[in-house]
């Protein structure tokens, strides 16, 4: 006989967090947001923590490089999409380790032969005003000048000129042979006053690029995750089709933490790519596992050995699985069910698996009732994907800004290898939308914001730590009334275009 839920899922937006006692030493200056990412035995240290409790979505429309590099810096993780080759999957894994390293891998290049106009829509996309003129065009290619902005002015030259009228010619570059130290690359920049330094090899063919700016990144950036060599760390997407060869190329390539991406994680095919990563590597490779929406899931993807395990089915701002496949489960019941799975789990057996809300997140205080909740970081798609850092384009509609957005799921995507559908390379029907979201700036900004919010509330629940707000927290239920209550309401507001009530 089916099994019946008595009580109804619930979602974040149902829940208010109750405040608690605060002494005078609970401010947000004293709140630390450290949290683990990957299990770890009682007494112990867990091999990879985070400074924030964020890590971005695997998908195409959030997690690359340079979302990863952006992230990181604050103090967080990306995990690059896996619905790409494995070949360009590694490349990107391998430009975030070697970013932190000094030497990054020129993603804004054009060939001497096109023109401003080329450079001008070169940089809107990027954001990067460095750019490598090569034979080819590409990053690889044998180098024949830089453009920077101080090479042209707008205003005086005609957007059909040639590249090579206007940009500085390798003859009068000054660069670094490849095979120098950072060290050595950081002392011609500030000898030369030069913003960027190309790194080139005997074959003339660029290499990396060495920027000052990189030279201050941690006094600007206190909170960023570093590994044991002062590298950005950088997560990456698998799924359970390719995994036999994605994988050791992954890890080669120097990912730190693995996650198998997957519209549903209780399955046997997630328990058989954690064994391939068990029986090849021990507990070195660390891979978290899902997504599961109940304390049965999660206990079937501990006992196959995940590292962490991810919460969330059909509660993405994109995902309609919920309406096309009628399952999954309201988040914060979700996260409830699977945190207490996950607390009866230590007391037994003293290995702490994290947990990792993913989906649901509508609103900046929805993050601290998640971690509130059980949760130990969250999985954002939506709330990163609105970012300059993203790797969708920026558009203008109907007079405002936008980004692109797609679910893994949809046709965009095409992403079929998420789905176990028993060999079948085909998506039968779609599990996402292709969308827009409001544009918002940058990572940097945005984050700390929504940081600064959730500090704030934990102070006011007594919470210096995450752990402590998972202990003491005191959350109600709310009604649909007191949801209305909760916002501008009776009003006029003064920034709504037809001056409504509220």
């Amino acid at each position: 006989m089916a099994h019946y839920f008595e009580e109804p899922s619930r979602t974040f937006n149902e829940y208010l967090l109750i405040p608690g006692y605060s002494d005078k030493n609970c401010t947000p200056d004293n709140v630390s947001l450290k949290t683990p990412v990957v299990k770890f035995k009682k007494g112990e240290k867990p091999a990879i923590t985070m400074n924030i409790p964020l890590v971005s979505a695997i998908m195409q429309s959030v997690s690359d490089d340079k979302m990863a590099v952006a992230l990181a810096k604050e103090g967080g993780i990306s995990f690059i999409f896996g619905s790409q080759s494995i070949e360009s999957q590694t490349a990107m894994v391998r430009k975030v380790k070697s970013h932190k390293a000094g030497f990054v891998t020129s993603d804004s290049n054009l060939r001497p032969d096109q023109t401003l106009a080329d450079v001008l829509a070169l940089k809107e996309r990027s954001g990067h005003s460095t750019i490598a003129i090569t034979d080819d065009g590409t990053a690889e290619g044998k180098i024949q000048g830089i453009v920077t902005s101080r090479d042209y002015r707008i205003s005086r030259m005609d957007p059909s000129t040639k590249i090579s009228a206007f940009m500085t010619p390798f003859s009068a570059l000054i660069y670094a042979e490849e095979g120098c130290t950072l060290s050595e690359a950081n002392d011609m920049l500030w000898e030369h006053k030069l913003n960027a330094l190309p790194i080139i090899d005997k074959n003339q063919r660029l290499t990396h690029f060495v920027f000052r700016k990189d030279y201050d990144s941690h006094k600007d950036n206190p909170n960023e995750l570093l590994d044991s060599h002062k590298r950005y760390v950088v997560g990456a997407g698998v799924n359970t089709r390719d995994y036999e060869e994605r994988i050791p190329a992954l890890v080669e390539a120097g990912a730190d933490v693995l996650c198998i991406d997957s519209s549903e994680g209780f399955s046997e095919w997630q328990r058989d790519t954690i064994a391939f990563v068990r029986e090849k590597y021990g507990d070195t490779v660390k891979i978290g596992a899902g997504n599961v929406v109940d304390g049965e899931g999660f206990r079937y993807l501990a006992e196959a050995g995940a590292d962490f395990i991810k919460i969330g089915i059909g509660g993405g701002s994109i995902c309609i699985t919920r309406e096309q496949k009628g399952i999954g489960r309201g988040q914060a019941t979700a996260t409830i069910d699977v945190a207490a799975a996950r607390n009866q789990y230590f007391e037994e057996t003293g290995i702490y698996i994290p947990i990792c809300s993913d989906g649901g997140i509508v609103y900046d205080y929805h993050m601290t009732l998640a971690l509130a909740m059980g949760s130990d970081f969250i999985m954002l798609g939506r709330y990163f994907s609105r970012f300059d850092e993203s790797p969708t384009n920026k558009l203008m509609v109907n007079g405002t800004y936008v980004k692109e957005y797609w679910g893994e799921g949809s046709n965009r995507a095409r992403n079929w290898q998420r789905y176990d559908l028993g060999g079948d390379s085909k998506l039968k029907f779609e599990e996402g939308v292709d969308s827009y979201v409001p544009y918002a700036g940058s990572l940097k900004d945005n984050v700390t914001l929504s940081l600064n919010k959730v500090k704030s509330t934990m102070c006011n629940c007594g919470a210096l730590s995450i752990p402590e707000l998972q202990k003491t927290a005191k959350i109600t239920l709310v009604s649909a009334t007191s949801i209305v209550e909760g916002g501008a309401h009776d009003v006029i507001l003064k920034n709504t275009d037809n001056n409504s009530v509220r």
